[in-house]
């Protein structure tokens, strides 16, 4: 009987409102593409409108990554300017060099060991050794009589340019045998060597502006140190600065009656001095 009068229980039910729970940071990957594309967009935006000395520049970048584009004091010759240069159209010269070297008798033996590039620095041509020694003497700084015609016959096109050259000497990583005389040393003659070679044969001497040994610090083939295309010789032919009109230039073209400076009714008294 006591069961009528007993109150029925009071039951509370809680609904969880809201978002539907935690999304992660998927967004912010989403987001993150998003902006990357944007600034891909621009990039490219940029390079269309751009000049074409900044285009072959960026280009002989992609080319050739290790030269660092505009970067000063670069790892491969120190002294690079990119794209605050003029470009000289480097292809152009690029296709004259080959074009010198066909005509040598001994082409076909070289030509695989030869490598003409356009980087951001300027248009690289790498003489790269063979296992017996193709343009110098094995352990020697001398070149060889074929390392000597080539060096030659560079010179004489290199020779009729205003660019500044830069000579660079590197060898493998094997230890070289004497004692006192290492691949620093090595590196530092042949590049020396192919200095004073090139001088004879029809490069200037303000022409030159750096001689470098490397060692064998800037492996052409990190992977495979003891390779021996990693001795080499390279010539950098760096882009030509851009010419700046002289001071005063421009007020030379002003008529005089214009100038602030020269009372307008002074002009015969200039001409009499």
């Amino acid at each position: 009987m006591n069961d009528d009068k007993t109150p029925a229980p009071i039951i509370i039910i809680k609904k969880k409102g809201g978002h539907g729970g935690h999304h992660g940071g998927a967004w912010k990957v989403a987001y993150a593409d998003f902006v990357t594309a944007m600034m891909a967009l621009f990039i490219v935006l940029w390079l269309l409108s751009s000049s074409e000395q900044v285009k072959k520049a960026v280009g002989g970048y992609f080319q050739d990554p290790t030269g660092n584009g505009k970067l000063m004091g670069s790892n491969m010759s120190g002294s690079g300017t990119g794209v605050s240069v003029a470009v000289d159209d480097m292809e152009k010269l690029k296709e004259k060099l080959e074009e010198a070297m066909k005509a040598m008798p001994q082409f076909e033996q070289f030509k695989k060991n030869v490598q003409i590039i356009v980087t951001g620095e300027g248009l690289r041509v790498e003489m790269l050794e063979s296992e017996k020694g193709m343009f110098f003497e094995s352990g020697r700084p001398n070149p060889s009589e074929q390392g000597r015609e080539l060096l030659a016959k560079l010179s004489e096109e290199l020779g009729k340019l205003p660019n500044k050259l830069l000579i660079e000497g590197h060898t493998d990583s094997k230890p070289y045998a004497s004692g006192g005389y290492s691949n620093w040393e090595l590196s530092a003659d042949r590049a020396n060597s192919a200095r004073r070679m090139m001088m004879e044969s029809g490069v200037r001497a303000d022409q030159v502006g750096q001689v470098r040994g490397f060692a064998d610090q800037q492996l052409r083939k990190p992977d495979d140190p003891e390779n021996p295309s990693n001795r080499r010789i390279s010539v950098l032919v760096q882009y030509q600065p851009q010419a700046h009109p002289a001071a005063g230039e421009g007020e030379a073209k002003k008529p005089e009656g214009h100038s602030p400076e020269k009372p307008a009714e002074k002009p015969a008294e200039k001409s009499h001095h």
